[in-house]
């Protein structure tokens, strides 16, 4: 998507650097990146109406829109540690039989889960993280649950 260094964040957000600055400097962008003609289009107009610093929630956004007309639904699985292709793949396949649409997963890694997943799919979440079993356990042991 968008990189977010500092010289980045800067060209979109700071009201100092001019339009026509802007405007050449993401072209320059653009250029480099060999984008077709519509995008280009599409960005420029975006720069020529001072919104850069919106560009990635209007991609997001976009692809969002996109996802529903194609009858996909996203799924955003967090677990302690990078999963592989093969894995990413067989849990789409898995929620797609759960959700009986086409599931695009986004992953996220973060390590105090300590293991298991937490995959949330539209409002539904589903929690078998190891850091929830043990607070469960916890509690109970407690005799609070």
């Amino acid at each position: 998507m968008i990189d977010e260094s500092d010289d980045m964040v800067r060209l979109l957000r700071s009201p100092v650097i001019s339009r026509d600055d802007q405007l050449k400097a993401i072209s320059a962008l653009m250029d480099k990146a060999k984008m077709n003609a519509l995008t280009k289009r599409f960005i420029g107009v975006v720069a020529t109406n001072r919104r850069l610093f919106a560009l990635a929630s209007i991609i997001k956004a976009y692809l969002s829109i996109l996802s529903q007309r194609r009858g996909e639904v996203t799924a955003v699985v967090t677990s302690a540690t990078e999963l592989s292709e093969k894995q990413v793949k067989d849990l789409g396949a898995s929620l797609k039989k759960i959700t009986g649409s086409d599931v695009a997963v986004e992953t996220a890694v973060d390590p105090d889960l300590l293991g298991g997943l937490v995959v949330k799919v539209g409002s539904r979440m589903f929690d078998s993280s190891l850091r929830t079993k043990l607070q469960h356990l916890s509690l109970a042991m407690k005799g609070v649950a």
